[in-house]
């Protein structure tokens, strides 16, 4: 034996991977805590006040840094842990989970806080497997994060034996040997085939009113520009799914929204219009296509994707391409030839012009209480150019995918794949991975309520991360189902299923160590929001909004 503990060799692995932050809730190896901070001070261990909040952090980093996160869990925290893996698990994005687990000499022995863990990991996650001897720390984590940062990126989780990982206070022999290849996304790009290619050119080549569907595939393959540049040498309008929206500027002239169910209108009259879709990086899943309506199933449909068996899954295909999606745009830039197409973009001109006029009154409103499309708007003006906007679900999500655009190719845009509360923890582990970046998290107050206990973690650790909150007193995105459900004569008890207190978050933000900043008028959005971004300090805007204002449903 070399003296070296799997604790040490732990430690030197999530350096050599780059980690820089590690999400957790106490106490989990304990060891390993003890080396991170004796020999790589500079791998930050963020203690959370849940798990589940650890798992968000660690997907909000990943998503901004390109790196896997980290988050952790003793065996009893395991399981809000795995509730936390389902948003990046659904959206695509390298988390490494790592709890504790059983061990041999007390199994079945009715031991405290433990019951088999394992099961719970496997829908969400691409690997999930055990540590029970010390020697295999180094092969283990190189698989974990090989697997994480390949194909379509996901969540992995190791168990380590011992209800709090104790394993890592064994010795080893083994060399903490790392693959840095497989430290960010794409570890590997897969090229595309000419002839596969030049075959999706061919019937691009061929239509009259095609479009490009972007998706998150083109955002971790930081594709933007390539797909941009694809888009003017071909005259193609792009419009994206929620998870692509900030692959093509909202300002540039041939993008056209965000189309599906959390969408644009004029995003999903065009697709409509379109007489061949280009899907690229998008998994056409029911949100991105508004439930296969966006476009009908049988429009005429060319794919590219990461992943040979998402080509053609829900849309028979004319032509189709397996490679990383930047690589594909690169080689049909250099095989394409140009093409004007002024009918169509004019008429796709019409329509987004069309919804600017419907929306502006809204957009540009000075009613109060504020409307959330006042708030959009203010965003689409205030965010700098290196901006990082971290949206959750729900309203939260219908209100930025309509009527907020990023500006520059330098913002990005984070949105939850379906998990209400995930956006303020995410904001956090985001800010974490780009500190000298503004980031901005955009959530409602149903949403803030799920992990309000983090504004303390952001405080503590000087994580200065802006929370912009929607606050209406409730969850109304719920108000046209239950109006629904009540026949269209909504009573008064019937709104206790989505209605709450008033709170004042700002006070709230205040007593926990960040700045509350309160605004009830909308002309001073834009003065606050300035205010926010320069504190130097974790802030939460606490907006007061229409509590009877709800998004407009997505058009077919």
């Amino acid at each position: 034996m070399t003296g070296r503990t799997g604790a040490r060799v732990l430690a030197e692995m999530l350096d050599g991977y780059g980690v820089t932050h590690l999400f957790h809730v106490p106490a989990i190896l304990r060891r390993t805590m003890a080396e991170l901070e004796r020999h790589h001070p500079h791998i930050q261990r963020v203690v959370t006040h849940g798990e589940k909040a650890a798992a968000y952090m660690a997907d909000g980093y990943a998503r901004v840094s390109g790196r896997p996160g980290v988050a952790a869990a003793q065996i009893i925290g395991a399981l809000n842990l795995a509730a936390g893996l389902r948003e990046p698990f659904l959206a695509g994005f390298p988390v490494l989970a790592l709890t504790g687990g059983r061990s041999p000499t007390t199994k079945f022995r009715h031991v405290y806080q433990e019951i088999d863990d394992l099961p719970a990991f496997d829908p969400v996650t691409k690997y999930n497997a055990t540590i029970d001897d010390a020697d295999r720390f180094p092969d283990m984590l190189r698989h974990a994060f090989r697997v994480a940062t390949t194909g379509r990126p996901g969540p992995v989780h190791l168990q380590i034996q011992g209800n709090e990982g104790q394993l890592d206070l064994s010795e080893t022999a083994v060399e903490p040997i790392v693959e840095t290849r497989f430290a960010r996304v794409p570890a590997v790009r897969p090229q595309p085939a000419d002839a596969d290619v030049e075959q999706v050119l061919g019937v691009l080549a061929a239509a009259e009113r095609p479009v490009i569907v972007a998706g998150g595939g083109v955002r971790a393959s930081d594709a933007g520009a390539e797909l941009i540049a694809l888009a003017e040498l071909l005259d193609i309008p792009v419009a994206t799914s929620a998870n692509g929206k900030d692959t093509i500027p909202g300002t540039h002239p041939l993008a056209a929204g965000v189309v599906g169910t959390y969408s644009r209108e004029c995003a999903n009259h065009i697709v409509n219009r379109a007489d061949l879709v280009c899907f690229v990086g998008t998994q056409t899943g029911s949100m991105t296509t508004h439930f296969w309506a966006v476009p009908p199933i049988g429009t005429p449909a060319v794919q590219i994707d990461l992943e040979p068996a998402e080509l053609g899954r829900n849309y028979p295909l004319r032509a189709s391409v397996v490679a990383d999606a930047r690589e594909a745009l690169t080689r049909m830039l250099a095989l394409a030839q140009p093409r004007r197409r002024p009918g169509w973009t004019a008429e796709c001109e019409r329509l987004k012009a069309a919804w600017r006029d419907r929306y502006r009154e809204v957009l540009t409103s000075d009613a109060v209480p504020i409307r959330p499309e006042r708030i959009a708007a203010e965003l689409t003006d205030g965010l700098p150019a290196d901006a990082v906007l971290v949206v959750d679900t729900g309203h939260a999500g219908m209100w930025m995918a309509q009527f907020h655009d990023v500006t520059a190719p330098g913002q990005d845009y984070l949105r939850a794949a379906g998990h209400l509360g995930w956006a303020f923890s995410a904001g956090i582990g985001a800010k974490c991975a780009a500190p000298e970046r503004p980031v901005v998290v955009f959530t409602g107050d149903a949403g803030f309520y799920y992990h309000l206990a983090e504004v303390e973690t952001a405080a503590r650790r000087g994580i200065n991360v802006v929370t912009v909150v929607n606050n209406n007193a409730g969850g109304n995105q719920s108000k046209r189902g239950f109006d629904r459900a009540y026949g269209g004569e909504a009573t008064a008890r019937s709104r206790e299923m989505w209605q709450y207190r008033d709170v004042d978050f700002a006070r709230i933000g205040e007593e926990m160590g960040a700045l509350g900043l309160r605004v009830d008028r909308p002309g001073d959005l834009a003065k606050t929001l300035d205010q926010a971004l320069s504190a130097g300090r974790p802030v939460i805007v606490d907006v007061h909004t229409d509590i009877e204002v709800v998004a407009p449903p997505a058009v077919s």
